[in-house]
């Protein structure tokens, strides 16, 4: 975290600002601005090039190089005097960060945060990288020496900084429309077999996940090799998903006592975490690890889902009850320290028997595996094992366990806990919202259905007036218009919260949110979306959302809600675009399947023709059928709900239209590409249909 105010005010304009990121500067001696008119034009006047640094405020790196560079006088001094500085939240400007990532990309860096740019006055970029040290070191020049040099260029080879910048300019241009100039094809089930496979190919044999270290979750396509599987690719796909969740779940990068996810694993055995906590992260896990509970059902998937619903609503949620962005890496300087361990802090917390038992479990010993001999917990004796050695069934291990877990927990509450971000972005919520409805659903919680639903309440009422969704809300105040994201993420999370729920009010907003999505974002020549609302004008280039990367592109998320919409409203409009935008697609859905994770699973339900289930009856009789469908691994088929002698709303008139119970007993209609099979009063009959839609 950023150094502590000191008590006389030496604040920059940075302390004026809502976003936490911003914050965590405002005390440097940098004149630092937000980005914004006052700064553009200042740069303009004056003829100074801009540094646009952008970061988030959980982000490791971001916190070195404050301390190192942006806390230096001398460095200060010199990002002063030759540049109109300027800071940028990466999670309220996404669009920004998307643009100028794109120069690491032509500049053959692998981009990350923080991210360094250099840009003429009128925006266009002429050098950038990432984390730059103080001195020479990792083969980066030092951060002075490349401030001089540059504005060294800027004084005396002007000029060239101008070609170059428009050489840039070009680049990005091309990086921004990459993958739209393909033809239009027909995706086809064998492709997302295809597709899952070919990521089977790059998945880790021993320890899961794709490739070595680091090592990142990648959620959105192990969902997707679940659906490949689930059209006949192979027992090898359902394998590798299941391998990987294991072992995450088992590792340093899974918090064994908070529950929740780190970011990623710098290693390839997922043992010691970037202990950052993001979440878009934890939302997406929850959703997959609800999905592997209905493939099949384990006590871990279990076991992770609450814990980790437990740390969202323990840390992450507003009184209000939306969802914060993200908890820190670091507390008190140190990157982890709030996580690990040393053998003497267990004993000091626990009887002896206990702290030899946790200590075995997790394999704390001295020395440990991470930085100053502490250890990050991961599971390396299994409680099965315990149990033998100690001549007592698993049950007795894990209560004995458990309960000296949450005396460790408790302990550890008493830390300094690291420093949290509590904007509240839409699109984000949208995310968790998606997860928590599903998980609800799955393993039979209630409250958590309810936790989602205000948490959509919050949004709704905060940062959403039926023509305009805000990105941020923090301090009372809803701030930047929404990104492309905000919308396909909310009114995804949105369509699930119905499923969960059945309350038509948040059909009514995905409906309204998914059609002024399209009249911002759609471009009809491109036939693509575009990341920022149409006509943005601080933007070098036109940004479009075509790719997933940590969190899913908007137009994969607004995809997603659309193919549902149509599915549960019967409305073959919102299958237009969908089936225009999958087919332009196509090409880099086949060819680069890693980076369209979450396309593909919006394509795949594109491929059911828009399928729904409606259960007609009263609620303790459709509740056999709604159990079904929640126990069945059925991804591409919605639920409604028609409840007798209730008013049907007018948007779901046409679906339950003749949908009824069957001689007074309750029924599910099973329908594809509008038209549905006859009607079914049993659970099992459900079951049965459902596995047959293209079951392995």
């Amino acid at each position: 975290m950023a150094t502590p105010p000191p008590s006389v005010d030496t604040s920059n304009r940075l302390a004026r600002e809502p976003s936490p990121y911003l914050r965590q500067h405002a005390h440097n001696p940098v004149d630092w601005f937000p980005w914004g008119e006052e700064a553009l034009a200042k740069a303009k006047a004056e003829n100074k090039p801009i540094l646009l640094s952008v970061g988030y405020s959980a982000c490791h790196w971001c916190h070195v190089m404050a301390h190192e560079s942006f806390e230096s006088p001398e460095t200060a001094r010199l990002m002063n005097e030759g540049f109109i500085n300027i800071k940028v939240d990466r999670e309220e400007r996404p669009d920004l960060d998307q643009i100028y990532q794109g120069v690491v990309q032509l500049m053959g860096q692998g981009g990350g945060w923080p991210l360094t740019v250099f840009l003429t006055p009128d925006l266009k970029p002429f050098y950038g990288g990432t984390y730059f040290p103080p001195q020479d070191r990792y083969g980066r020049p030092g951060f002075p020496r490349l401030l001089m040099a540059l504005r060294d260029a800027w004084e005396n080879k002007q000029d060239e900084v101008q070609r170059q910048s428009g050489q840039f300019e070009e680049g990005l241009g091309e990086l921004a429309t990459y993958g739209l100039e393909a033809a239009p094809a027909v995706l086809t089930a064998a492709d997302v077999v295809g597709m899952g496979q070919r990521m089977a190919k790059q998945v880790d044999a021993v320890h899961g996940g794709f490739g070595g270290a680091p090592k990142f979750p990648n959620p959105m396509n192990f969902a997707l090799m679940l659906r490949a599987w689930r059209r006949g690719g192979g027992a090898p796909l359902k394998d590798a998903v299941f391998l990987t969740l294991e072992r995450m779940a088992l590792g340093g990068i899974y918090d064994q006592l908070g529950g929740g996810f780190h970011r990623y694993s710098v290693d390839e055995r997922w043992l010691v975490p970037h202990f950052e906590k993001m979440l878009y992260d934890n939302a997406q896990l929850l959703h997959l690890y609800a999905q592997a509970q209905q493939v099949e059902p384990r006590q871990l998937w279990r076991k992770v889902v609450e814990e980790t619903v437990a740390y969202v609503r323990r840390e992450m949620t507003d009184a209000g009850g939306g969802f914060y962005a993200a908890q820190d890496a670091d507390s008190e300087g140190e990157e982890g320290k709030f996580f690990v361990w040393r053998p003497e802090e267990v004993r000091a917390a626990l009887p002896e028997a206990q702290a030899e038992l946790v200590l075995r479990h997790f394999g704390i010993k001295p020395g440990g595996n991470f930085e100053h001999g502490a250890t990050v917990l991961e599971v390396v004796v299994p409680v099965s094992e315990l149990a033998r050695e100690r001549g007592v069934s698993e049950d007795a291990m894990e209560r004995e366990l458990a309960a000296a877990k949450q005396t460790l927990f408790d302990a550890r509450e008493r830390r300094v806990k690291p420093g949290r971000d509590d904007k509240l972005l839409s699109g984000w919520n949208g995310l968790m919202i998606r997860g928590l409805a599903l998980a609800s659903r799955v393993f039979g919680r209630p409250e958590w259905a309810k936790w989602a639903a205000d948490a959509a309440d919050f949004v709704l009422e905060k940062a959403w007036d039926g023509t305009r969704l805000a990105r941020s809300y923090q301090e009372g105040q809803a701030r930047i218009d929404g990104f492309l994201e905000d919308y396909g993420d909310l009114a995804s999370g949105l369509t699930a919260l119905y499923q969960a729920t059945f309350d038509v009010k948040y059909l009514e907003a995905a409906d309204a949110l998914v059609r002024r999505a399209v009249d911002l974002f759609w471009d009809a020549e491109k036939a693509a979306y575009l990341t920022a609302p149409r006509g943005q004008r601080d933007l070098v280039v036109a940004t479009y959302g075509l790719f997933d990367n940590a969190f899913p592109s908007g137009a994969s998320t607004l995809t997603e809600a659309q193919v549902e919409l149509a599915a549960l409203t019967g409305d073959k409009q919102h299958l237009e675009l969908p089936e225009r935008y999958v087919a332009r697609m196509h090409d880099g859905l086949v060819r680069n399947t890693m980076g369209y994770g979450y396309l593909g699973l919006a394509a795949d339900a594109l491929l059911e023709g828009a399928a729904s289930v409606t259960v007609a009856g009263a609620s303790d009789d459709v509740a056999p059928l709604r159990a079904a469908m929640d126990r069945a691994f059925a991804p591409t088929v919605a639920l409604a709900w028609k409840a007798p002698g209730q008013p049907v709303p007018a948007l779901l008139q046409g679906t339950f239209e003749g949908r009824e119970p069957v001689k007074g007993r309750a029924a599910a209609y099973l329908c594809r590409g509008f038209v549905c099979e006859l009607p079914v009063t049993e659970p099992d009959v459900l079951t049965q249909r459902l596995a047959a839609l293209t079951g392995p």
